[in-house]
């Protein structure tokens, strides 16, 4: 058996906890940042705001309190919005022990300093081991048992082999590597492109265009991931074209789903608004990844076009225009 502590609610957070607990052989703790949260999920069993109609298990503890939700916990899985991941890293630290095995599921890149989760991570806890989760996964289907694959990437592979075996069940296939950059940055970059698909879908311009966005969008992240020190053949597998493709096409893609209402022309804030409290990481990490993209003189035309779409108001159409009009080249 392991002790794992989920810290973070949201639909994620929830979804893994419901899949480690349907194992029956871990002790699971789901730590919520509000402690009114935490008291309507110990109540009910039901995350309501953000994954309604999945039960958890009545033997999963449910805390508000960090150290509670860290005692005794062989592993440490970070499922918060990557923009308050540093604030809880930090709040964690100084109850965390070496041996504790630290995991990021946050698909994202810090904004102002472009850093990577697990890189956070490190900052504030350098003994521990840090891995972090891939792959095309959308909460609901994890939760409701659809046969899901993901990536479990850390750089030690017995301990790899060990989590692994921790995470697979009978609808959740855990596939490993030792390309934690890579696996990273393929499941933040996708969020950018699947923002740009969804513009596509929003003005009507056809399945070409958004086969083509794709393609191009994983040339674009693989160029950033192998600038970065990740690996070329890890965009081929699960956290690369594999969330890529379920991020761009999937009608649960909240990130898809605020490109497509950008493309139908509504304003970015009315959209956030509209999506309750749940968060398209792509909105912020379209920013991070244009610095580290100048950081390390990585060409990325999609994500320019989209920064200029969030963020300087340029029209949509004018956006895709400026794509297909940029000088040929070969592929």
């Amino acid at each position: 058996m392991s002790r794992i502590a989920v810290i973070g609610a949201g639909a994620w957070g929830t979804a893994l906890t419901v899949s480690l607990a349907r194992r029956g052989d871990h002790k699971l703790t789901l730590w919520a940042h509000s402690p009114d949260h935490a008291a309507q999920l110990t109540d009910t069993g039901e995350n309501t705001r953000y994954l309604p109609g999945f039960i958890l298990p009545a033997d999963v503890a449910i805390t508000a309190d960090l150290a509670r939700a860290l005692s005794g916990a062989d592993v440490v899985l970070c499922v918060t919005p990557s923009q308050a991941f540093r604030s809880v890293m930090q709040q964690i630290a100084p109850m965390l022990t070496s041996r504790q095995v630290l995991l990021s599921a946050s698909k994202g890149i810090e904004e102002k300093t472009f850093l990577r989760m697990s890189q956070i991570m490190f900052e504030y806890a350098p003994s521990n081991p840090i891995g972090t989760l891939g792959g095309p996964s959308f909460a609901q289907e994890v939760a409701a048992a659809m046969p899901t694959a993901i990536t479990l990437a850390i750089e030690d592979p017995s301990l790899g082999k060990s989590l692994q075996d921790a995470f697979s069940s009978a609808s959740l296939r855990a596939y490993r590597n030792e390309d934690v950059i890579g696996t990273e940055l393929g499941g933040a970059l996708k969020n950018v492109i699947a923002l740009a698909a969804g513009v596509v879908t929003g003005l009507e311009f056809g399945n070409n265009a958004t086969s083509a966005l794709i393609t191009r969008g994983i040339a674009e992240i693989t160029r950033l991931s192998m600038a970065c020190g990740g690996r070329r053949e890890t965009m081929s597998g699960l956290s690369g074209i594999g969330d890529l493709v379920l991020t761009c096409t999937g009608g649960l893609s909240r990130n898809r789903t605020v490109g497509v209402e950008l493309g139908k022309g509504r304003r970015l804030d009315d959209i956030i608004a509209s999506l309750n409290g749940k968060v398209a990481e792509g909105v912020r990490t379209t920013t991070a990844a244009l610095g580290l993209a100048r950081r390390y003189g990585v060409e990325m035309p999609i994500t320019e076009q989209m920064a200029a779409v969030l963020h300087e108001n340029k029209p949509p159409r004018d956006a895709i225009r400026d794509l297909m009009s940029r000088p040929g080249r070969t592929e």
